[in-house]
C-alpha cells in the first residue's frame, strides 16, 4: 500500500514538472514588412526562454489587424497604425508597440541599368497614376543623365493585400502630389489607377525579380536579400536620398520629439537634409488585459527583451533601431500588460 502511495505520488510530481516545464505557444500574425527581423528575434529568444514558441503567420498587416481585433491570435503586426475607429471595434484596450523602423524603397528591373537612379517624387505619384508610362520619358531622364533609360513601358506592380508597406507608400504619395492626395488617397488598401498586383513584400520583389521593366515598392531588407536595384528619392528638402540606417534614424529625429503618448504617428516627408521620406514605424498590437495571465507575462517579457536585447540585431538586418528616447516611454508601456 505504501509503494503504491509513493508511486502514485511520483507520478503527480512527474505530471507537475511537466505542466510546468510545458511550452508555451504565442500566436502572431501580420506585417511582411518585419518579418525578416521578427523571425531572428523568434529564433534568439527560443534560446533565452526554450519554455516560449513564437508561431507566426506573415500575412500582411490588414489580416494581422482583422485577427487581433478577432482575438484569434496573441498579438497583430502592422505597419500602419490603427484609426480612431478600428481601436473602438476591439473587444478590449489595444496597444500599439512600436518596435523598429524600415524604410519603403522604390525597386525596378532595368536591364543595364544599376541601382541608384533617382525618381522625384512627383515623378513617382505620376508613374503610379499611370500618367508617365515610359522608361526614357524626359522628366525620368532628366534626372538621370548619362543614364540609359529602355524605350519600353513601365509595368507597374503594387500590394494586392491589406499592407502597412502600401499605408506608408501610399502617405507618402499623398504628402507629396495634391492629385494623388485626392483621387486615390492612403491606406492598407487602395484603388490602384494601374498596375498588377503581388501578395506581400515577397509576391512584389518576386514579381520584380521576374518580369522586366517593372516598378514596385518593397521594404530595405527585401530589395537586398532579392539583390534589387532602388532608387534614390527626392526627400522633402529637395535632396536625392539613399535608403540607409542613417537616413532613416534621420527621418524619425524630428518626428519623435512630439511623440504621442499612444506611438500613431507618421514618419513620411520628415524634414532634414539626411531624411529618406518614405520610412514608417511598424508596431506590435497587444491587448493591455490579457485573457491567459501566463501567456500574457511571457509576451511582455519577450517585449522587453526585443526592445533591448533585440534592437541590436535591427541594423544588420536593414531596419533602423528605435531612439532612445523611445525606448523609455515604450519600457512603461510594456508593464501595463496583463
Amino acid at each position: 500500500m505504501l509503494k503504491r502511495l509513493l508511486l502514485t505520488a511520483a507520478v503527480a510530481l512527474v505530471a507537475t514538472a511537466h505542466l510546468a516545464s510545458a511550452e508555451t505557444l504565442i500566436n502572431g500574425a501580420g506585417a511582411t514588412f518585419p518579418y525578416p527581423l521578427y523571425s531572428k528575434w523568434f529564433s534568439e529568444y527560443a534560446r533565452i526562454d526554450p519554455s516560449v514558441k513564437f508561431n507566426y503567420q506573415s500575412i500582411g498587416s490588414g489580416g494581422g489587424i482583422k485577427q487581433i481585433t478577432a482575438q484569434t491570435v496573441d498579438f497583430g503586426a502592422t505597419d500602419k497604425f490603427l484609426s480612431d475607429d478600428e481601436l473602438k471595434a476591439a473587444p478590449g484596450k489595444l496597444i500599439h508597440i512600436p518596435t523598429v523602423m524600415g524604410a519603403v524603397v522604390v525597386t525596378y528591373n532595368l536591364p543595364g541599368v544599376g541601382g541608384g537612379i533617382k525618381i522625384p517624387s512627383e515623378d513617382l505619384a505620376d508613374i503610379y497614376l499611370g500618367k508617365i508610362t515610359k522608361w526614357n520619358d524626359p522628366r525620368i531622364a532628366g534626372d538621370n543623365p548619362g543614364v540609359k533609360l529602355p524605350d519600353k513601358a513601365i509595368i507597374v506592380v503594387h500590394r494586392s493585400d491589406g499592407s502597412g508597406t502600401t499605408s506608408i507608400f501610399t502617405d507618402y504619395l499623398s504628402n507629396v502630389n495634391k492629385e494623388w492626395s485626392v483621387k486615390v488617397g492612403k491606406g492598407a488598401s487602395v484603388k490602384w489607377p494601374v498596375g498588377l498586383g503581388g501578395k506581400g513584400n515577397e509576391g512584389v520583389a518576386g514579381q520584380i525579380k521576374n518580369t522586366q521593366y517593372t516598378i514596385g515598392y518593397v521594404e530595405l531588407a527585401y530589395a537586398v536579400e532579392n539583390k534589387l536595384p532602388y532608387a534614390h528619392l527626392k526627400n522633402r528638402e529637395g535632396l536625392f536620398v539613399e535608403p540607409t540606417i542613417k537616413s532613416i534614424s534621420a527621418a524619425a529625429a524630428g518626428a519623435v520629439r512630439q511623440m504621442p503618448a499612444d506611438y500613431r504617428i507618421s514618419l513620411v516627408n520628415q524634414p532634414g537634409k539626411e531624411s529618406y521620406p518614405v520610412v514608417g514605424f511598424t508596431w506590435l498590437l497587444v491587448y493591455a488585459q490579457q485573457k491567459d495571465p501566463v501567456k500574457g507575462q511571457k509576451l511582455a517579457e519577450f517585449l522587453a527583451w526585443s526592445l533591448h536585447n533585440g534592437q541590436k540585431m535591427a541594423a544588420p538586418l536593414l531596419y533602423a533601431p528605435l531612439p532612445e528616447s523611445v525606448v523609455k516611454l515604450v519600457d512603461k508601456t510594456i508593464k501595463e500588460i496583463r
